[in-house]
């Protein structure tokens, strides 16, 4: 294993009710004797599942009034506002980030919830780092990776939507609509105060954005299991029982989307990916992700299933690698076997190893799990025409190539994947 680090501080907790349980202690703590708070949020979603009614029972009852961002001063003797900061939207921009930059700091707001899925907590954590610094928090932080040493405004998450793993680390992804470039950091001072996660709010997701968003847990484990080193390792034991559990609740949750259960493992499942336990001692590639937001920086298409597209034909790219983290895979992940493997080999007709063959039988099951899903397959299938196809070598150039990934890609092998997956 390579040398690591690791730390996560966000306060957790999980279950049914939890916000009404938990959010005033949690506001006790990071707005210690009242302060004016920012509630992120989308559009109607968290007023449908129940979650905005929730917080706001909650505040009202600790005293917090609701008002118009433009009637809120922050001076009242004892009268502490809860300032609205809505429309934000998937793929949130950078110019939504100051916009809720400049609400914030207008307001005096001293503690940030942002209610939602993984765009949200993305807009509201980059929003406290914006909000409580001088210069340009896009280009010093996102750009230039400089290191953060100003007071971020403390941020919480109630979490709506499992999918990013957001409520657990310190990443938020933008796009600067300008220069076409979606982009995300990590830092530890990004990581949000607390979590509050109630797989109730999550019955009412569509089913659409639940397949979306549970691919792209899969994806984000995925992304780090098929990275340096290939031995054997902690970080990859657990990263296949994850992959296994997500995709036997996946399925449940395909079954009966009111399974409360599936539900919730979904939800804790997104946070173990990305609550960087799995990523220690890893390189970790992202290329596909890489690839699939500058497609969506560039159409707005949606992430996970941008995802669902990419993953199968990027692997069949860089398997032989890593060859043996696939093979490992195709085993320990999807049950097969040597006999799955000759299986393979004559089924193509060709004379490739025992390993080549399981790893590609392996990548084929995962194809085969994505279409089960009722996943999109193609770019066509994502709505892409001849438009977006004149775009796709544009897009290709403006992809970070990935450092950790089994093995570099360039601009025109990106450009090939696309247009395989067409």
């Amino acid at each position: 294993m390579e040398n690591f680090s690791w730390e996560c501080s966000t306060r957790v907790r999980s279950g049914q009710g939890c916000v009404r349980e938990y959010l005033a202690e949690m506001v006790r703590t990071f707005a210690p004797g009242g302060q004016n708070i920012l509630l992120g949020y989308g559009g109607g979603s968290v007023k449908k599942n129940g979650a905005y009614d929730d917080i706001m029972a909650v505040l009202t009852e600790m005293g917090y009034s609701h008002a118009d961002a433009q009637e809120t001063d922050g001076c009242g003797p004892c009268s502490y506002k809860i300032v609205e900061f809505t429309g934000i939207m998937s793929n949130p921009t950078l110019a939504k980030m100051l916009e809720g930059a400049e609400l914030a700091r207008r307001n005096n707001i001293g503690l940030i919830i942002g209610a939602g899925g993984g765009s949200v907590m993305d807009c509201c954590k980059a929003v406290s780092v914006q909000a409580g610094y001088d210069g340009d928090a896009w280009e010093d932080f996102w750009m230039q990776g400089k290191p953060m040493t100003h007071r971020v405004v403390p941020c919480g998450v109630v979490v709506t939507m499992p999918a990013t793993g957001s409520e657990v680390n310190g990443c938020a992804v933008l796009t600067n609509e300008e220069t076409k470039i979606k982009c995300d950091r990590d830092y530890p001072e990004m990581n949000p105060a607390f979590a509050l996660m109630d797989p109730a709010y999550t019955l009412t997701m569509p089913v659409r954005q639940m397949k979306a968003g549970t691919f792209d847990i899969l994806s984000h484990i995925m992304e780090t299991y098929f990275s340096w080193p290939l031995e054997p390792n902690p970080a990859d034991d657990i990263s296949e029982a994850l992959m296994k559990g997500l995709i036997r609740d996946f399925r449940a949750a395909l079954a009966d989307p009111q399974d409360m259960q599936a539900r919730s493992n979904i939800m804790w499942t997104a946070s173990l990916a990305e609550n960087r336990i799995i990523k220690t001692g890893k390189s970790k590639d992202f290329q596909a992700h890489n690839m699939e937001h500058q497609l969506s920086a560039y159409t707005n298409c949606n992430h996970g299933e941008g995802l669902a597209v990419l993953h199968p034909v990027y692997y069949r790219h860089i398997y032989k690698a890593g060859l043996a983290k696939f093979v490992s895979f195709a085993r320990n992940v999807w049950g097969l076997t040597e006999k799955d493997a000759e299986g393979f080999r004559v089924s193509c007709g060709s004379t490739m190893s025992d390993d080549e063959a399981l790893a590609l039988a392996g990548i084929d099951a995962l194809a085969a799990f994505i279409q089960e899903a009722g996943l999109p397959t193609t770019l066509r299938d994502l709505g892409f025409g001849e438009d977006e196809r004149k775009l796709l070598p544009e897009i290709a150039e403006s992809c970070f190539i990935s450092g950790g990934a089994f093995r570099p890609m360039t601009a025109a092998e990106i450009l090939e994947i696309y247009n395989e997956c067409w």
